[in-house]
């Protein structure tokens, strides 16, 4: 088959390593140009750079317009294959090509359509995570699915343990996608859309932490955004503090979220949850943080003295 690819940063850069390692001729790329956002400059192995290694045509674009509409027919694609592009894609492009257009999305379709999936996922206490390829519709993320493979989330996992795993999902998923579409043996599988969950693209304020939330939540929101990830932060005497390590502590303690309470075990335990008040709640204990002039150090250096309260604010 013919191919155009639309995709970028490292989940369109192992796209189109598969297509190019494929029977299938890659006959343009579509991706975006490099961004300054947070989020998009981790990963961002260039779609660029791989197609023009290989001799494929490239087109950069931040969305479709009509002067792509006219390249994309003149590379008469019998399939469009994309991930990770990060803008709407409309239907005279996407039902352009002969069998449609292919999606690859790095979440278990139809929960967790969107961006940023995994960090989402880990954060919502999910059980696996995956890849879906399916076909693409008017609805984002919403058409039917192709494949799907998932894989578990363990007790300490961190998001980037997770992008790796699915990541390394995407070649298999869209060579065998292709396979079955050229022989036509595809059997397509409608999403359930009463189990349907769409989620933002994440920003700095995302990151913050709530310490009303339950400390089993807030070690999972640790673990979701790990390193090279914006890490989660709180506020201490007008600082800006990362958390980069936190665990469930073992005792019950009382009082107001945010409160430094104790030491235990690495740690200092920082009072959570909203049943606090009532001393029904875990705290968390941090157990490792990064300072705002980018030092990290053991949190029992940074909170020498018990007392004080880490905030949302300066």
């Amino acid at each position: 088959m013919r191919v155009v690819m639309f995709g970028y940063q490292t989940w369109g850069h192992r796209t189109l390593q598969a297509l190019l390692e494929s029977e299938h001729e890659v006959v343009l790329v579509v991706t975006h140009p490099k961004s300054d956002h947070a989020y998009e400059k981790i990963w961002s192995d260039s779609v660029a750079d791989l197609a023009e290694e290989h001799g494929v045509p490239v087109v950069l674009r931040n969305r479709p317009d009509d002067e792509l509409l006219v390249r994309l027919k003149e590379a008469d694609p019998d399939l469009i294959v994309a991930n990770n592009w990060r803008t709407w894609i409309p239907p005279e492009i996407f039902d352009l090509p002969r069998h449609g257009t292919l999606n690859v999305h790095d979440s278990l379709l139809p929960k967790f359509a969107g961006f940023s999936p995994i960090i989402w996922a880990l954060i919502a206490g999910e059980s696996e995570v995956g890849v879906t390829a399916h076909m693409m519709d008017e609805e984002l993320d919403a058409g039917d699915i192709v494949l799907q493979r998932a894989v578990p989330i363990g007790p300490d996992d961190t998001a980037t343990d997770l992008f790796h795993r699915t990541v390394d999902l995407i070649g298999p998923i869209v060579k065998e996608s292709l396979d079955l579409i050229a022989s036509g043996e595809a059997k397509l599988t409608p999403q359930d859309r009463t189990k349907a969950s769409f989620f933002h693209k994440r920003s700095i304020e995302d990151s913050a932490i709530d310490w009303t939330w339950p400390a089993e939540d807030l070690e999972r929101f640790v673990r979701a955004q790990s390193d090279p990830y914006p890490n989660a932060f709180t506020h201490y005497r007008g600082e800006r503090v990362r958390v980069l390590k936190a665990s469930v502590s073992k005792g019950v303690y009382g009082g107001t979220p945010g409160r430094v309470f104790i030491p235990e075990g690495d740690g200092v335990v920082i009072v959570a949850g909203a049943e606090a008040r009532r001393g029904r709640s875990h705290g968390l204990v941090v157990e490792r943080v990064r300072t705002e002039d980018g030092k990290d150090l053991p949190a029992r250096e940074l909170f020498r003295t018990m007392g004080g309260y880490l905030t949302d604010r300066p």
